[in-house]
């Protein structure tokens, strides 16, 4: 009997292993963003704006100074809360608390225990987080992804030696899987200013991963 698509219909049948492969490089961050903060507190909330602007200002500016470009400090918050305390059940207006919260974002992280010390010593009271990161985050997870596609055609290879089979190592799938790389993040309170705070950046973990199909 002559089947006119016998080709098509031998490599219908063909056989196929799945394979998953992941990678994950560290690379050193060289990039910072740092959340510095301004908490005043006053019965009268002119005042405490009024406080809370001064001081700010001063740790603009003090970070100007710094050689840090204008353009790389951010107001990301500014919240005016009333406090309250409970006498005997009932609810007594204590004061007005302002918080301004700006973001620091510098290329050269070495600078950041110094940064962190100047606004201190100006006026912040509070450093909410410290985020390392990678400045070009695409080339760094396409080295983790090619890393990830050699490693899926290494375990294919592992898997055709074992079974004494031959396969082709050029998939004829292939799957990227998303993988959520989080950022570095270090949280500090600030109650003293009188010893130099020291940052360690560490490394950054990008990873990735894809599920391959070869032919066997």
């Amino acid at each position: 009997m002559y089947y006119p698509n016998m080709k098509q219909y031998r490599q219908d049948f063909s056989r196929v292993m799945t394979v998953t492969g992941n990678a994950s490089l560290p690379f050193d961050p060289d990039k910072v963003s740092i959340q510095l903060e301004v908490v005043t507190e006053s019965e009268q909330l002119s005042q405490a704006q009024q406080e809370n602007a001064r001081k700010m200002n001063q740790v603009i500016q003090s970070l100007v100074q710094l050689g840090i470009p204008k353009e790389n400090i951010q107001t990301t918050a500014y919240n005016i809360f009333p406090v309250y305390d409970y006498i005997d059940g009932k609810q007594q207006f204590k004061e007005y608390r302002v918080s301004n919260t700006i973001t620091i974002q510098i290329t050269d992280i070495t600078q950041a225990g110094t940064i962190i010390d100047v606004a201190v010593q100006n006026g912040v009271n509070q450093v909410s987080n410290i985020q390392f990161s990678i400045e070009d985050k695409q080339n760094a997870y396409h080295q983790a992804l090619s890393a990830a596609l050699k490693n899926a055609i290494a375990e294919a290879q592992v898997i055709a030696e074992t079974l004494n089979i031959s396969f082709d190592p050029t998939p004829i799938k292939i799957v990227e899987e998303t993988i959520e790389t989080p950022p570095s993040f270090k949280t500090y309170s600030t109650a003293e200013a009188s010893v130099s705070t020291p940052i360690e950046p560490g490394q950054i973990i990008v990873s990735a991963a894809v599920k391959t199909k070869f032919q066997y």
